[in-house]
């Protein structure tokens, strides 16, 4: 018989994705177990993110600042903008070390069948992002996934009027997948191989 209190965790636990109630009873036991070395550092590594991490304002990626690393780096191609559907797509980009350009965070796709429709996204951003002139490139690494090419011939349509490039990820990223799930050098195969739409 389990304790309320690590029931709780253990439902608390079984939430995250691809954890399943057996995976995080497991994760549970070993941190109890771990009390000292795992439990409490945890612990204190929520409560510290909790605190202070924030929503970048301006392209939607997680940072301890109001405007995240990237958008205030001015190491970046500030010319080329990189739309993607979530944070975890811009950490797949930046993990492989390729891109230097700056991101926009969608926050999802268009979806019919979930009701998610533009006014649910940050689109409407994205295009007072556009305005400015500043940008020559948009790179639309979206989901290979029907609601992401959706989602694309959406942007693309919204687009047409402007002088801007407007470019896909291409080769590398088979149909159905997803960034967070790709090797470095599919992504990196990706980027260097988009075309224009």
């Amino acid at each position: 018989m389990v304790g309320k209190e690590i029931e709780k965790l253990i439902k608390t636990v079984a939430k995250l994705p691809a954890l399943g109630t057996r995976s995080a009873r497991r994760i549970v036991l070993q941190l109890l177990k771990k009390k000292n070395e795992q439990l409490l550092p945890l612990i204190s590594a929520l409560q510290n993110v909790a605190d202070n991490i924030k929503t970048c304002k301006v392209c939607g990626n997680f940072d301890t600042d109001e405007i995240c690393s990237i958008c205030s780096s001015h190491e970046r191609d500030y010319k080329v903008l990189c739309v993607v559907q979530d944070v975890a797509d811009l950490w797949a980009m930046e993990r492989v070390g390729f891109y230097k350009g700056l991101y926009h965070i969608l926050g999802g796709v268009l979806s019919a069948l979930e009701g998610v429709t533009p006014e649910d996204l940050n689109v409407e951003s994205l295009f007072s992002r556009l305005e400015t002139g500043v940008f020559e490139e948009i790179i639309l690494a979206l989901p290979a996934t029907v609601d992401g090419q959706i989602t694309t011939h959406y942007l693309l349509n919204r687009l047409k009027n402007t002088d801007i490039k407007v470019t896909t990820l291409a080769q590398g990223i088979p149909v159905g997948a997803e960034l967070d799930y790709m090797d470095d050098g599919t992504i990196q195969m990706a980027l260097s191989s988009r075309k224009e739409l």
